[in-house]
């Protein structure tokens, strides 16, 4: 009995340590995204269309310079495509124009990250986790289009906004999470990152495509 009441004791006292020493953060930058897609026995990179994103996470130390951070963040996704070089792909010419999708998720990420002191100036800190996001408006615009050329996700003229479904995406949408930065002593903090989608968003593909999300950013922020 005692030694049941020391360990509830001590894990009492983890827990009371680790909440007294949670700090709060929030980071804001640029996102740099693209979509990746595959279908019909050829598989396209799209070009990057720039968003922004916004995130509020909690940092809670688990070990020494090693901690959890889960978050929510507003994420801009989407991507720039080159109708051109897709048409060429699928073996169609005569085909000139380009499509922009905007996407906009709330997210959920969990990272875990690893903090290297640097001496007086800060910590430089690598991590990685899971995120869940869920889609809350979609965007596409055509410029340009000329020739003849369908796409099941894509079959737009002009600009359209909407829901998710509007276009053909799933609301849904899952993958992992890597970053890196520099945290200074006053709580300033720059940061990197890559977001790898591993769900395919696309609707109604009959198993013979997929589309996922990549995601590039940079940004700032504040740990207080």
């Amino acid at each position: 009995m005692k030694r049941k009441l020391l360990s509830i004791a001590a894990a009492l006292c983890f827990i009371a340590g680790a909440k007294a020493q949670t700090s709060y953060g929030i980071k804001a930058g640029a996102n740099f995204a693209k979509m990746k897609e595959s279908a019909q026995g050829f598989s396209y990179t799209s070009d990057a269309a720039t968003s922004f994103y916004v995130a509020g996470y909690a940092d809670i130390p688990l070990a020494n310079s090693f901690s959890i951070q889960p978050g929510i963040s507003l994420q801009g996704k989407g991507s720039k495509i080159s109708l051109t070089k897709m048409a060429e792909l699928a073996g169609i010419s005569g085909v000139s124009g380009s499509v922009k999708q905007d996407l906009m998720y709330i997210e959920i990420p969990v990272n875990f990250v690893y903090s290297i002191p640097t001496g007086n100036s800060g910590n430089v800190f690598f991590g990685a986790g899971p995120y869940a996001g869920f889609g809350i408006h979609a965007k596409v615009k055509a410029d340009n289009i000329s020739g003849s050329f369908e796409d099941d996700f894509f079959d737009i003229d002009g600009k359209e906004s909407g829901s998710f479904g509007d276009f053909g995406y799933k609301t849904f949408d899952a993958g992992l999470n890597v970053l890196a930065g520099f945290k200074f002593t006053n709580g300033f903090l720059i940061n990197g990152g890559y977001g790898l989608g591993l769900t395919n968003i696309a609707k109604e593909t009959n198993g013979e495509g997929s589309l996922k999300n990549r995601v590039f950013s940079v940004g700032v922020g504040y740990q207080f």
